[in-house]
């Protein structure tokens, strides 16, 4: 081997945030070989902030790749990396790097997530991936509404990593992916790339997911590969970033279509999308009675309420009593949730009736 671990780090606009990430790379108790920072169609300082942190004699070993005119987006600029790395270590990764570090230029990784993405991957010679457990930042917000939009954000995501497939993993996370690259150079040697370069990708991560899976490949998560990662501070920025994750996903499945392998997500997310219907078409009926009739009369509703404070306050108890609390008062939640159905619908139509927007 020439490399155990190879980060690839790409990075468009980052100056804020590019060097927390790749501090927190210099800080893993398992340190990668090399790190590649691939600064992607970028207009602000973070070539020279990357370079900084390439130059400090204390680091890992950092390369620093400029990609001004990158038309393949997040795609293209990790496909760059991976060349590069690929010319670098004699043309195949195979026998010459055991695994390659994926994570986004917004997140910091848990000191030990190297170490132990390499125990879980070990573990199992059929897993071709690992994909990090995502927090949200914390302590970020300015005003009462960033406090409650953010704080809404920090459950979801605490949420999620409870309650992740574990034995098929919807995607690998953009924000942290932990993967063989023995898997990844059977995808080159599939279909020429690991990343699908195409203007409609607007998910690499969960398309190279489904990629692995189709090519034999196993996925997971693990709860002790924590990534923290930077979250939406205003409705417009979370609302097109949700709505680029789920169009990008609608497309994927529209392109794949109903397999052994897209059934689960395409069941979830029609699913999902019914509950919204039901809950608004039921949910107001129960409201015309209870304005009519009281709670009294009401015994059902009683039941709801109870599960429905109970329940959610349960599913994100590893994330303190605060959270508990807020899931447990219903209408916090229940305003968050009228905002994914929103961006959940809008992009299911927009995937049929709009063409992809430019996003890079």
């Amino acid at each position: 081997m020439v490399h155990e671990t190879v980060v690839l780090v790409p990075a468009r606009n980052e100056e804020v945030g590019v060097l927390t990430s790749l501090e927190s790379l210099a800080a893993q108790t398992r340190r990668p070989d090399l790190i590649i920072v691939v600064v992607n169609n970028s207009t602000d300082r973070t070539e020279e902030y990357a370079r900084q942190f390439a130059n400090d004699e204390r680091t890992p070993l950092t390369v620093v790749l400029n990609f001004a005119d990158n038309p393949h987006k997040k795609a293209g600029a990790l496909n760059l990396g991976l060349r590069w790395l690929r010319e670098a270590v004699g043309g195949r990764l195979n026998n010459r790097v055991r695994h390659v570090l994926v994570m986004d230029a917004d997140t910091e990784l848990h000191p030990r997530f190297i170490e132990r993405a390499c125990n879980v991957i070990a573990s199992d010679p059929e897993l071709g991936g690992v994909s990090a457990a995502c927090f949200g930042r914390t302590d970020l917000w300015r005003s009462p509404w960033q406090r409650f939009l953010l704080g809404m954000q920090i459950i979801e995501y605490g949420r999620a990593a409870n309650a992740r497939y574990r034995q098929d993993v919807h995607t690998m996370s953009g924000a942290g992916s932990f993967y063989r690259a023995e898997a990844l150079q059977g995808l080159i040697d599939w279909r020429g790339e690991v990343f699908w370069e195409d203007h409609r990708n607007l998910v690499e991560d969960y398309e190279t997911t489904l990629a692995l899976k189709e090519s034999g490949w196993k996925v997971t998560a693990n709860q002790l590969c924590i990534a923290y990662t930077d979250l939406m501070p205003t409705l417009r920025e979370l609302i097109q970033q949700r709505e680029r994750w789920s169009r990008g996903t609608v497309d994927t499945l529209r392109r794949r279509g109903w397999t052994k392998f897209t059934w689960h997500s395409i069941t979830t997310m029609v699913m999902g999308v019914i509950g919204f219907a039901y809950i608004l078409g039921w949910g107001s009926k129960q409201l015309v009675l209870l304005a009519a009739y009281g709670f009294y009369h009401q015994p059902l509703l009683w039941a709801l309420f109870a599960f429905w404070i109970i329940y959610p306050a349960l599913r994100v108890r590893n994330l303190g009593w605060k959270a508990m609390l807020v899931e447990a008062l219903l209408l916090p939640e229940l305003v968050y949730t009228v905002v994914r159905a929103y961006w959940l619908i809008s992009s299911i139509v927009k995937s049929y009736v709009t063409r992809v927007s430019a996003w890079k």
